[in-house]
Parts: structure tokens; C-alpha cells; sequence
């Protein structure tokens, strides 16, 4: 399913129509759907794809010449022999085209697996060979941090020869209608909440009915594909996954202070910083600060979460009940989900809000605040106002006593701010004493889903 990548779509296609050169890095996560697409972006142009293996360089080098021969419809190039890819794309540069032609090298980060001088050769490849041809080079990877490594960081041979570079990220939680359209906005967000925005989870997952009758189903089962799947990226990732295994589990099992992940682990916060470092520059975890931190870089009240719902579901419920499912006990992982899947929903749910008021007020900054002893879901800053929200994902109804707590906990806030605006957001709904206060107060917004309940304007 091709959702939400028409600007970046655009983006290729308008470098496929400057009339010189285009080189364009493009990479992400697995199975955040580059390849659909790049499929998408060549499917009516010439072009030569290539995805590459984990084989030895002559079997490579072999089947890109034999692809480059059936897309040029040359009957000769399988006979001949090639050395490198330099030989092969000084061959193809000899022939002529009518059109641009779009050459993607999927998957590019395995060469220099294979041979550490392939960002070396690509370099003399884009200066020598084809810098003056009517060609879009695209390389595209899916082990972020190689990628970067070898064609974006100040390092690398390649750096700044590209035209372009795209980072394709998951999609956001507004587009799960798109996979699911049947589904209550509760539903939406257990799945969001589970799965992510990954195009691959979410085509792959179908609902029966009831979240956990699914989960059993497309998840916990050992012959599912979404059984292992963090381990697979992880090891693709990083040299030692036992310890950034380990990691993930203490932070998903609820500690997020880098002294008592350490402390958990038994080790020392020096031993496990830069594997902390590492799964930020990957993207699967994050470090959060208190939004009104003045020096955020600096703050000592980092805290680390995990960025990627469905790592952070794997690491809470699968990992943790391994023995289990691998004999075929679901039940029991089932029982453990069933016990705590509200308030592991709830997480999301306050992200959620966060990007709410991002997107319908006029804020510098939004997120989460806490002290010592109290905290508070959602904080937006504005200019002249202070927005501040709680989010409650539960079955029974908001009342009046939420609003009450919320108030009194603002004023902990240390802010010049004296306008104040308070927001509720509720699975649930509101009762109609809070819902009366909302309709005399215009400081007071209620939200039910992402519906406001009372519209002031």
C-alpha cells in the first residue's frame, strides 16, 4: 500500500527531471517501505535495480552485469568479464539514452561489508564516469548507521557529492485509518500502539476481531513474521546484541534513568553509555528532558524510552516470555499482555496528545514535565500562554476532580506565563459536570479520541 510518501515522491521525480546528474541517498528502517517506493518512483522510466546480497563480490559483480544486460536488452554483456563496478558503469555509460536513466544500488550498505573500498569506488564512479551523464544514481540502505557512514558522514568519499538525500521515517498515527478503516479510534491507537507506523507490520497484521486474538495470532506465534523481528534488525545493526538486548528489556520493563538501567545490568553508567548512544543514533531509543529545560544538552534529568512501539512491545512481552512461546504457550504471554496492555497503550496515547497540540495550537515547544514527586503529561509552550494536558486512557469517564489535579500541579511550573489553558484527553469521554465547566470556561478543552468535545471558536 502506497501511503504518505507523495512528497517525497515529489522529490524524485523532480530530480528526475533536472536536466544534469542526480545523485540522491535515500534510507531508513526495515520495512519502512523504500523499496515500494523507489518500485513506485521507476515503474515507468528506464531504469537499472539492483538489490544487493551478502555474497562474495564476483557473484555480486556477476548478477549486476547479468540484471544490466536483461534491462538492456544486450546479449552480449553476459559474456564479457568485469573486474568492479567501475568497468561496469563505464559500460553502460557508452550507450545511448533517450531518457534519464534511474540506476538504484538497494540494500548498498552490504557492499562495503563485502569490500571497505566501495565507498571509494563510488566515488571515482560518480567523478569519473557518470557526473556528466543524463543518470539518477540512487543509493538506498536500510542499516541506518552504515549508510550514513559510508555516504552522508564527513568521512566518507562520497560525502557531499549527492543531489539529495531522504530519510523515510514511519508513518504517523493519522494514517492508520488508511490500513484500517473499520476500525474505532480505540482500536487505531491499540494497534498504533503495538505496531508502529511501519508499512510492513501494518500490511502483514490483520485484525480478528479482538487485539489479543490477533496478537496470538500475527505476533506470538513462533512461526509468525513479526515473531523475531527485532532481532533480526538488531543483529543486523550492532556487534554485540546481547548487551542492547539487555538494555531494551530493563527500559521496557519500566526504568528509564540511565543510572538505574546500569544499575540494573550491573554495571556501571560508563559501560553502558555508548550503547545508549548507539541505539539513539539508531533510532530506537530516545532521551526526553523536562520541556522547560533551559539547557536540554545538559540537562541531568534525562530520561530514556524507547522510540519504536513495536520494539518497545517486543521487549515487554515477547522477549520476557520466550521459554513460553517457544513451546507453543501463548496463553501465558497472553495473560501477562492482558494485565498491563492499558497502561502500555496509555504511553502512546499521552505521545499522541503531545503531537495534538503541536498541530492545533501555536506552541515553540511541547512535552512532558516532570519534578521530583509530580508530572504532567503534556506541556506546550507558547509565546504568551501555557498550555498543559492530561491524558487518561482508561474506561471510565473524566471528571471534574482530573481538572482539579491538573491545575494545582501547573503551578509547579516555574513560568512567567500567566495565561493558562488546560486540556483534557480522555478514552473514554467526560462527565457532564466537567463538560458544563468546559462550556463557561474557554481556558478549559476537553478531548475525547482526537475529537474536541467543546469547540470555542
Amino acid at each position: 500500500m502506497f501511503v504518505d510518501r507523495e512528497k517525497v515522491l515529489a522529490k524524485l521525480e523532480e530530480e528526475y527531471k533536472h536536466p544534469a546528474f542526480r545523485f540522491t541517498i535515500l534510507y531508513g528502517r526495515r520495512r519502512v517501505g523504500k523499496t515500494t517506493l523507489i518500485k513506485q518512483y521507476i515503474s515507468s522510466r528506464p531504469h537499472l535495480y539492483f538489490l544487493v546480497t551478502q555474497e562474495s563480490m564476483k557473484l555480486v559483480l556477476k548478477r549486476f552485469q547479468n540484471i544490466v544486460a536483461a534491462q538492456l536488452d544486450d546479449v552480449l554483456l553476459p559474456n564479457l568479464t568485469f573486474e568492479n563496478f567501475e568497468q561496469i558503469f563505464a559500460y553502460i555509460t557508452r550507450q545511448s539514452f533517450s531518457e534519464k536513466l534511474i540506476i538504484v544500488i538497494d540494500e548498498f550498505q552490504y557492499l562495503s561489508k563485502i569490500d571497505s573500498s566501495i565507498p571509494s569506488q563510488f566515488q571515482l564512479i560518480v567523478d569519473e564516469i557518470i557526473k556528466e551523464k543524463n543518470i539518477h544514481l540512487v543509493l538506498c540502505g536500510s542499516i541506518i548507521s552504515m549508510m550514513y557512514e559510508q555516504t552522508l558522514s564527513y568521512s566518507s568519499p562520497l560525502y557531499g557529492r549527492r543531489t539529495s538525500s531522504i530519510k523515510l521515517d514511519a508513518l504517523k498515527y493519522e494514517y492508520m485509518n488508511a490500513f484500517f478503516p473499520k476500525l474505532s479510534f480505540v482500536q487505531q491507537i491499540e494497534l498504533y500502539a503495538m505496531l508502529y507506523g511501519v508499512p510492513k507490520y501494518l500490511e502483514s497484521f490483520r485484525y480478528e476481531g479482538d487485539i489479543f486474538k490477533s496478537m496470538e495470532v500475527y505476533i506470538l506465534d513462533k512461526n509468525a513474521f513479526l515473531y523475531d523481528e527485532p532481532r533480526y534488525i538488531l543483529q543486523n545493526e550492532v556487534n554485540e546484541p546481547i548487551t542492547y538486548f539487555s538494555i531494551l528489556e530493563v527500559i521496557a520493563g519500566g526504568e528509564h534513568k540511565i543510572g538505574n538501567i546500569a544499575g540494573k545490568l550491573g554495571k556501571n553508567v560508563q559501560n553502558i553509555t555508548s550503547f545508549i548512544s548507539k541505539l539513539i543514533e539508531l533510532e530506537i531509543l530516545y532521551k526526553e528532558v523536562p520541556i522547560t529545560e533551559s539547557n536540554p544538552a545538559k540537562s541531568k534529568k534525562g530520561l530514556y524510552f524507547i522510540k519504536d512501539n513495536y520494539f518497545r512491545f517486543w521487549f515487554s512481552y515477547v522477549l520476557p516470555y520466550k521459554s513460553q512461546l517457544e513451546m507453543g504457550n501463548t496463553a501465558y504471554a497472553l495473560n501477562k499482555i492482558k494485565e498491563s496492555f492499558s497502561e502500555f497503550v496509555s504511553k502512546t496515547y499521552e505521545d499522541l496528545a503531545i503531537d495534538f497540540v503541536q498541530r492545533n495550537f501555536d506552541v515553540l515547544k511541547c512535552g512532558r514535565w516532570w519534578s521530583r514527586n509530580e508530572e504532567i503529561d503534556v506541556v506546550g509552550i507558547a509565546e504568551d500562554a501555557l498550555i498543559v494536558g492530561e491524558c487518561k486512557w482508561s474506561n471510565k469517564k473524566v471528571g471534574i476532580d482530573i481538572l482539579d489535579a491538573l491545575m494545582e500541579k501547573s503551578e509547579l511550573i516555574d513560568t512567567k506565563l500567566s495565561a493558562r489553558y488546560y486540556i483534557l484527553f480522555s478514552k473514554s469521554g467526560f462527565t457532564d459536570t466537567l463538560i458544563g465547566r468546559a462550556r463557561e470556561d474557554e481556558e478549559v478543552v476537553l478531548v475525547e479520541g482526537f475529537e474536541r468535545v467543546i469547540d470555542h471558536k
